[in-house]
């Protein structure tokens, strides 16, 4: 293995037994270049693009109790070509990441404490909060986007290199954007929205595949609402109205407290991609909460969408634990929530919604085959989870088309991240390709980076690639094709991060 330690980010973290800043959430302040790594088995010939993950990965000593989501985004990509892997490391360096460094600490409380003790203004729906960057990352015009779950920036980098461009210039100052925006690969547009406390409460907007703001409308709301995910087909746009947001009356005393109103349908806006709010139909369905939508298309007079049906959106506490640390392990845990894999039908002619569940197995965090994003596909890949912890130990592949399904285990105290479709190069069909994973082995105390035969999950990896450390625990994924990564950036005049000889 040939690896260069490039820096090693000043910390201010104390010893802790807290549960997601040790194990496998601990967090890495190194940042690393690195190639000729050790390979168990053979790095494919015919991969050719780049994987790129995001990371909660906290610096500072916490302003109170710490919240996963509170840490500082770190991106970890492994880029292939021609059977050779390049892997790099770095912090995003956010308005608030420069900010603590200068301090030298914390600024800004998190999400499980109250705002007022935050020591300044900051970012997102709830407000005071510390824009991290951490929660999600797609790649579009040529570039990594990273984004922050409640509303933020939005930072862009090179997939390749990971410099560092800033804040994207054409995000709405006032209100950010919410992480999981949607790329369509078949125009290179990008779909988003955001949300916050003032009225409309929700805005939606179009971003062109030269990275030019073409359209930008509000989607009023009851009120404030706590949205997580879009989705999209050929020619709609799909956001959600769920009956899981802030309470009320605590909002009126300045309290965040999230709660779960079962007596409130959800509610869908579907509008064209391009539309205007009076082009809007709405359309309502069985309460619940739902963190992230799969693909969606158009079948006849229906829009069908997959997603993953919570049904205890709002769970007990884990038992055996302080109350407050209880209810936030609950909310982490899928085996409390409980998602299903869900499929909704709106026909927008008579505006009836038919829904019903794919699986009854604890499902989430899924990708697909983003080559045919917001057209009908055979095949979802979604994981699984360790019961009463936010780690991933499995895949689940569905064949919409057969209703069968295979899965593959991590294996015993090994934990992956979401794991994108990579299409083989001249791909012949639609699952032609492979699942890309980082994993964090506790038993080795290492991690490496796993391609799974998207064909024959249940086979395991036909590689493994060691990293030079090992990395914290992560989420959400992404996968950015090279021939086309390399064709927009010479086309938008992005110098070409090339792969590492």
């Amino acid at each position: 293995m040939t690896a260069h330690l490039i820096n090693t980010v000043p910390h201010t973290l104390e010893p802790t037994d807290h549960p997601y800043m040790t194990g496998a959430w601990t967090p890495n302040f190194d940042e690393y270049d690195a190639h000729d790594m050790e390979v168990i088995g053979e790095i494919p010939k015919d991969i050719d693009g780049v994987y790129v993950r995001n990371t909660e990965n906290p610096i500072h000593k916490p302003i109170g109790t710490y919240h996963p989501f509170d840490g500082d985004g770190m991106i970890h990509i492994m880029s292939f070509r021609d059977g050779k892997a390049f892997y790099r490391n770095r912090f995003v360096r956010t308005k608030a990441f420069e900010e603590e460094m200068k301090e030298g600490g914390a600024i800004w409380a998190g999400i499980a404490e109250n705002p007022k003790k935050s020591k300044r203004e900051g970012w997102g729906a709830q407000g005071r909060l510390k824009d991290s960057s951490s929660t999600d990352v797609v790649v579009h015009a040529g570039r990594v986007l990273s984004t922050f779950y409640q509303c933020g920036d939005g930072y862009r980098l090179d997939p390749y290199t990971l410099d560092q461009s800033g804040p994207e210039s054409w995000v709405p100052s006032d209100y950010g954007i919410s992480a999981h925006p949607k790329v369509d690969e078949r125009t290179g547009e990008l779909m988003f929205f955001n949300y916050s406390k003032e009225a409309p409460y929700m805005h939606y907007g179009v971003v062109d595949k030269d990275n030019q703001l073409t359209h930008y409308v509000p989607i009023e709301l009851p009120g404030p609402r706590l949205p997580h995910d879009m989705a999209y087909t050929e020619n709609y746009s799909i956001l959600a109205d769920l009956p899981l947001f802030w309470d009320p009356d605590a909002l009126a005393k300045g309290f965040h407290a999230s709660r779960f109103f079962r007596d409130l349908p959800t509610r869908f806006a579907i509008i064209p991609r391009h539309g205007q709010p009076e082009d809007i139909k709405w359309f309502e369905a069985d309460p619940t909460y739902v963190l992230h939508w799969m693909n969606a298309y158009e079948e006849g007079d229906e829009i069908v969408l997959d997603g993953y049906f919570q049904e205890e959106p709002q769970p007990q506490p884990l038992e055996h634990m302080h109350p407050e640390l209880g209810q936030m392990m609950a909310f982490l845990d899928e085996h409390s929530f409980r998602p299903k894999l869900h499929r909704w039908r709106f026909n927008l002619k008579t505006g009836e919604t038919k829904e019903e569940h794919l699986d009854d197995r604890i499902l989430e965090f899924g990708s697909f085959n983003q080559d045919i994003g917001g057209t009908k596909g055979r095949y979802l890949y979604s994981t699984t989870t360790k019961p009463g912890w936010f780690l991933f130990d499995g895949v689940v592949k569905h064949d919409f088309e057969t209703g069968k399904s295979q899965s593959v285990s991590f294996g015993d105290n090994r934990f992956g991240s979401e794991a994108p479709f990579a299409p083989r190069q001249n791909a012949q069909d639609e699952d032609d390709g492979y699942l890309v994973s980082f994993i964090t082995d506790m038993n080795e105390n290492r991690s490496e980076c796993v391609l799974i035969d998207a064909k024959n999950i249940e086979d395991g990896p036909v590689c493994r690639i060691i990293l030079p450390h090992r990395i914290s625990s992560g989420t959400h994924a992404t996968w950015a094709d090279g021939p086309r990564l390399r064709e927009t950036q010479s086309r938008l005049g992005i110098a070409a991060g090339e792969m590492a000889a």
